[in-house]
């Protein structure tokens, strides 16, 4: 099936679903509230496992109640953890918006000890890396820990994916360490300067980023679907009516990784991304939302 390894981070999500966000100094009154597990990376990791393939997460945790569901978590859905859990530090957490009519979202972060990875807890990975198929990141951990990954796994010729979100300036080569990065129309305006809204802009964008040394960009387009570098616009899926959008980012790019670790075209894999994340969105949360494999084979 592939090996994958993963670096980032791991929050719980404090989801709460009202009709619209307060303005500052405001309460209302939501609809529903929910806890449970998330953080890109972690949410990428679970997307990995439950497809099938070997998926190894690197990251760090408090020792408190929030580490127990992220442990828990990865031992339900299959994840092997390399963890280092930090007694002064706190588990990381988010505060999720959901608008009620459309499962639209808004998010704040508090990493917590995932803010400490430093790359020397990278280069303590190191052989676990060189061993992969396919090596993922985010930007949610310290870019610099993000970079060192991304150069291990260069180096051993293990294939790169660069999740750039949330959006931020990325260090000088950096993107040229990666073989597909797959960014949202947001963080792609970020880092080309571009705004993405249709199929000319999104090669526009993509021309920038192989500029900056990218080899395959896959650009995320919500609703219309993937733009696939060299291909073109591969649709999005639509299986039912969109309860949450919050996972459906992680849901791609776990299966973007599954796909390439098992040796799929890009074109094959971006479907297979575009097919996962189109069964999360009917599901409400984020790890709890990644489909198993049958599923996604079902829709395909």
């Amino acid at each position: 099936m592939g090996t994958v390894v993963i670096l980032g981070v791991f929050v719980a999500d404090t989801a709460y679903r009202a009709d619209r966000m307060p303005v500052m100094g405001e309460t209302i009154m939501g609809t529903s509230f929910a806890l449970g597990p998330g953080g890109k990376g972690s949410n990428q990791a679970v997307a990995c496992a439950r497809l099938g393939a070997e998926t190894h997460f690197i990251s760090s945790l408090g020792q408190d109640d929030f580490a127990k569901l992220a442990l828990d978590t990865w031992a339900h859905a299959g994840v092997i953890p390399h963890v280092r859990q930090i007694a002064d530090s706190y588990t990381g957490a988010a505060h999720i918006f959901i608008e009620e009519a459309t499962g639209d979202n808004a998010i704040i972060i508090a990493p917590g000890a995932a803010t400490l990875i430093s790359p020397a807890d990278v280069d303590a990975q190191a052989d676990l890396i060189r061993g992969a198929d396919v090596f993922v990141t985010q930007l949610e951990q310290p870019i610099d820990a993000a970079m060192r990954g991304l150069e291990i796994a260069r180096a051993a010729g293990v294939t790169t994916v660069l999740n750039p979100a949330p959006a931020a300036a990325l260090p000088d080569g950096m993107l040229a360490l990666c073989d597909y990065i797959t960014p949202n129309e947001t963080e792609c305006e970020a880092l080309t300067g571009i705004a993405v809204t249709d199929v000319a802009e999104a090669q526009e964008a993509c021309s920038a980023l192989m500029e900056q040394g990218v080899r395959t960009p896959i650009i995320t387009m919500g609703e219309q679907g993937a733009y696939l570098s060299g291909h073109g616009l591969v649709p999005a899926i639509k299986v039912g009516p969109v309860l949450e959008t919050t996972g459906a980012g992680d849901a791609f790019n776990g299966a973007l990784a599954v796909a390439l670790a098992e040796g799929q075209s890009a074109e094959h894999a971006v479907q297979y991304s575009c097919a996962t994340a189109g069964i999360s969105v009917t599901r409400a949360g984020t790890a709890p939302s990644m489909p198993t494999r049958a599923e996604v084979d079902a829709i395909l």
